[in-house]
């Protein structure tokens, strides 16, 4: 349906007048409340035209008209570009705020993603879900082997996935938990347990550098036999190693979202009822294999960044009261990471997109020197 000057203007005025009150809206409160230039008569037979077209809809035969979901689609479609000059603005107070609030120094690539989680929630009053960089752009960058002991070695792969790299290697699990390294240990057998040469491994560390620069982990595939004779014997366990290790950067992806804010939708009127909140709770937690694909960078280019999802355009039923607004960040050949904020329909649009591409904006200028790429 293509819409009139007056009837976007009245659709337009109803979204923002529902959006703040929560409240049927009727025509008295549009033409007492925005310089409609209309009478309330006027505003009315627009109403109901609007509503003949889907746009609009009565909750109650008495009650005032509310914006159905492809009321909110029109409007963020159609209307919501007209205020692209507030959006720009608040996109870049937003940014101020989260360079403020947040200041990364290099620490840990989790520590930042879960802080601005939580400011993107306080800022939008949504819940935040922000992803972690997709592990399939990580690629090698170095390889060494350290000697622990004359039995033990440790491997060290290190990628560009993380600030200082990643120290991928087999054993200090405490370690991993603090997001620092995923390390571990091979011992030589007894009847190979000569002497460890460090000159051996130094030069055994640029061979295997040389050969997996720029691969992934997944992407090994070294013929170890063309290895020469004085390292064979290292060569069965660091085989085991890299298979060791790209088992482990298998993690499941969905495990990578995190999430902040829930207790932001809480005062929603939406959300009064236990039930509905208890759905929203349900998928956040349980069902993240779920919502992965809404939020990941599957598909996408950084001509793509932002979606938005309204009600029944969400594919999972627990969501179909919400509206998700998503975007990517990370620079060319494409996306390494997603973030969003996941609230009612009711919701404002313009300072969500505004938060979320802040957001998206000051992630990407973060990591852009830690993951080294493009």
């Amino acid at each position: 349906m293509k819409l009139t000057p007056r009837q976007q203007n009245i659709l337009r005025a109803t979204v923002r007048h529902y959006v703040r009150t929560a409240e049927p809206v009727g025509s008295k409160a549009l033409a007492s409340g925005y310089d409609l230039q209309v009478s309330s008569a006027t505003i009315r037979n627009v109403m109901s035209a609007l509503e003949d077209s889907g746009l609009l809809y009565q909750p109650h035969t008495s009650a005032g008209r509310i914006p159905s979901d492809s009321g909110y689609r029109t409007y963020v479609d159609e209307l919501m570009p007209l205020s692209s000059s507030v959006v720009n603005p608040l996109t870049r107070q937003i940014e101020a705020t989260l360079n403020q609030r947040i200041g990364w120094n290099g620490q840990a690539m989790e520590a930042l993603l879960q802080e601005s989680a939580q400011v993107l929630a306080s800022l939008s009053g949504y819940i935040a879900l922000v992803t972690m960089p997709q592990r399939t752009q990580a690629k090698i960058k170095y390889v060494q082997i350290v000697r622990v002991n004359d039995e033990q070695l440790l491997l060290v792969v290190i990628d560009t996935c993380n600030n200082h790299s990643i120290l991928m290697s087999y054993q200090a699990d405490a370690q991993a938990k603090l997001g620092i390294a995923s390390t571990g240990n091979f011992e030589t057998d007894a009847a190979e347990s000569q002497p460890v040469n460090e000159r051996e491994l130094q030069i055994l560390s640029n061979f295997l550098t040389d050969q997996l620069k720029g691969k992934s982990l997944t992407e090994v595939d070294l013929d170890w036999s063309e290895i020469d004779q004085a390292f064979r014997r290292y060569a069965r366990h660091l085989q085991q190693a890299m298979v060791d290790l790209a088992k482990r950067s298998h993690t499941n992806p969905a495990t990578q979202i995190l999430i902040s804010g829930l207790a932001e939708v809480l005062d929603q009127p939406e959300f009064s009822e236990r039930s509905q909140i208890r759905s929203i709770v349900t998928l956040l937690e349980d069902g993240r294999d779920q919502l992965w694909p809404l939020i990941s960078t599957a598909d996408l280019t950084n001509t793509q960044r932002l979606r938005i999802w309204i009600g029944t355009e969400n594919p999972l039923a627990p969501m179909q009261s919400c509206a998700l607004v998503t975007s990517t960040y990370g620079q060319a050949p494409g996306p390494v990471g997603s973030l969003g904020v996941l609230g009612p329909t009711r919701m404002l649009y313009e300072n969500a997109v505004a938060a979320v591409e802040a957001a998206a904006n000051y992630l990407t200028d973060a990591v852009a020197g830690t993951l080294e790429i493009g």
